[in-house]
């Protein structure tokens, strides 16, 4: 699955994406790694790290935010698959910061998905969390948004990948 493809990583600096990338590396012959995070101070961190710096001709890193569209368009090219792991996830912080997670975990999802549909991405795999089951706070409500949106994407691909 993950052989001879380009792949784009959201939230590729969590502690998600690292380890999602250190296995990717390690395991399969990718062909890139796209590496979407905003923070820079990680992303510098990583490329770094002993253990990515022997990847990193296969390496790409690309500060942005998923809440920016244009972003993401620029930086999808050719992509074969999309993991999307980026999100706000600290339930007392969205509690007191709504509109953050909204933009973040909802609209953010909604600009993976439609980048991924305009740019004929193959495969898109969301991260999701039990907090999405049955949401009791912000972040689970925003998650299970994502969830819905990721799910009814499928309807809209059409004849695209």
């Amino acid at each position: 699955m993950f052989n001879n493809k380009i792949i784009f990583l959201t939230g590729g600096t969590g502690s998600f994406g690292r380890a999602f990338a250190k296995h990717v590396l390690s395991e399969y012959n990718v062909k890139k790694l796209i590496i979407f995070s905003r923070d820079e101070l990680k992303q510098f961190n990583m490329q770094h790290d002993p253990f990515f710096s022997k990847y990193e001709r296969k390496l790409r890193y690309f500060l942005g935010d998923i809440r920016d569209l244009y972003r993401l368009d620029f930086a999808m090219n050719d992509v074969d698959l999309v993991v999307h792991a980026a999100a706000l996830k600290q339930v007392d912080t969205g509690e007191y910061n709504p509109f953050e997670f909204i933009k973040t975990n909802i609209f953010g999802a909604q600009n993976i998905i439609e980048t991924s549909l305009k740019k004929n991405v193959s495969k898109v795999i969301a991260l999701s969390t039990d907090k999405a089951s049955s949401p009791i706070n912000l972040y689970g409500a925003t998650k299970l948004c994502s969830d819905k949106l990721f799910e009814s994407a499928n309807n809209y691909s059409g004849n695209k990948k």
